[in-house]
């Protein structure tokens, strides 16, 4: 065994492998379909694959400029005039990524330093917290109201300090699905007007909200806008989790130091999907029907669990569906997540995992995303356990 020379403290001792890779990896090794990972099993357009390999064909294999491919940057200034009716500046704020945790990343190491406090809603992805960590800020956390995963914004504004730097929010959320409302985004506008907060907005599953309603952007709000770091996904929006492309919006000002660390952690992003991207893009009913494809998808899903004994309220965004198990068993959610996957062939993502100290709800996510034939046959297992 190596002998080292010192011993290394780790920086996030607390932070193991993610539970996205150990749910998968546990999927491979028994074969069971994956429900747990959240990425498409169907293929992207056949379209923009070409329109990459004609890219590369015509030689966009070298860097592009650190803030992103102009082409691309003009046509998300584009979208976002059309449907939120902001204008954001291509040179000046808006930078492309390398995935849209990268994004996150770099946002909360542009603002956060020592001692700052950043509130985060719980359930929360698992990106966030690391972040905060590694820049030496606080995570306050607030536990978002069950079942319909609301935030308790008498709550929010007793945990405001002078400390408070940000909050991050993220709708459609992950893991749970809850969107956000108006009357959310106008209580955000209200406490933090005539502060120095800034917001870092995941919304990364923007285009996949159902039932009829509006994705309650940031960007739909003038004064939240102005203090905010928008994070968007192209994985999300055209079925290409693997590229890890993305983007993010900010104010000049924030974006100046968004790009100060963004140029050292990748300095740039993939060059022929740029260029395609910003081609594919000008077919706005590819990501405009989008909201009808997963719903059609979550319905599909729902209607063939109907007789087993996991029950639910149906997702309102994301390609995220929860199912309480508390019928079959009381065991923890961790453990029957493992049983599931060993003894009945679905692989599914515990719920407690997403807190800071395990909330038990007996809750399991699963990605719906997926092919009918790949719902149909998970399902069916899902409906045999009693």
């Amino acid at each position: 065994m190596p002998q080292y020379p010192s011993q290394i403290v780790s920086k996030l001792p607390k932070v193991g492998t993610t539970i996205f890779t150990v749910m998968s990896q546990l999927a491979n090794e028994h074969k069971a379909i994956n429900l747990s990972q959240g990425f498409p099993d169907f293929e992207c357009s056949e379209e923009l694959v070409k329109l990459v390999n004609q890219y590369m064909k015509k030689g966009m294999n070298q860097y592009a400029p650190m803030q992103g491919v102009m082409q691309l940057r003009e046509a998300i200034s584009a979208k976002m005039e059309a449907l939120y009716g902001i204008s954001y500046h291509p040179a000046n704020e808006i930078n492309i990524t390398s995935g849209a945790t990268q994004a996150i990343y770099s946002a909360i190491t542009a603002v956060i330093r020592e001692g700052d406090e950043v509130i985060v809603f719980e359930p929360a992805y698992d990106c966030y917290v690391p972040a905060i960590e590694l820049n030496g800020g606080v995570p306050v956390y607030i536990q978002l109201k069950a079942p319909e995963y609301r935030i308790d914004w008498n709550e929010v504004k007793k945990r405001i300090t002078r400390r408070t730097k940000m909050i991050i929010i993220n709708s459609p959320h992950n893991p749970t699905g809850a969107v956000m409302s108006e009357a959310d985004m106008k209580q955000l506008e209200k406490l933090t007007n005539n502060s120095e907060i800034i917001i870092l907005s995941d919304e990364v599953y923007e285009h996949v909200i159902f039932d009829g309603a509006q994705h309650q952007s940031v960007c739909r709000y003038p004064k939240l806008a102005e203090r905010s770091f928008v994070v968007y996904s192209y994985g999300k929006s055209y079925h290409v989790t693997g590229w890890k492309m993305g983007y993010v919006l900010a104010p000049e000002n924030l974006m100046v130091e968004f790009r100060k660390n963004h140029q050292f952690l990748v300095f740039t992003s993939n060059t022929p999907i740029q260029y395609a991207l910003a081609d594919f893009m000008k077919q706005e009913q590819q990501y405009l029907e989008m909201p009808a494809f997963y719903q059609k998808k979550r319905d599909f899903f729902l209607e063939q669990i109907k007789g087993s004994k996991f029950t639910c309220i149906p997702s309102p965004g994301s390609y995220f569906q929860l199912l309480d198990y508390s019928a079959i068993s009381k065991a923890k959610d961790t453990d029957f997540a493992i049983q599931l996957t060993k003894e009945h062939g679905v692989a599914s993502v515990p719920t407690s995992v997403f807190y800071h100290k395990p909330v038990d709800n007996k809750l399991l996510r699963f990605c719906f995303a997926k092919k009918e034939e790949t719902l149909e046959k998970a399902a069916e297992r899902l409906r045999k356990i009693s």
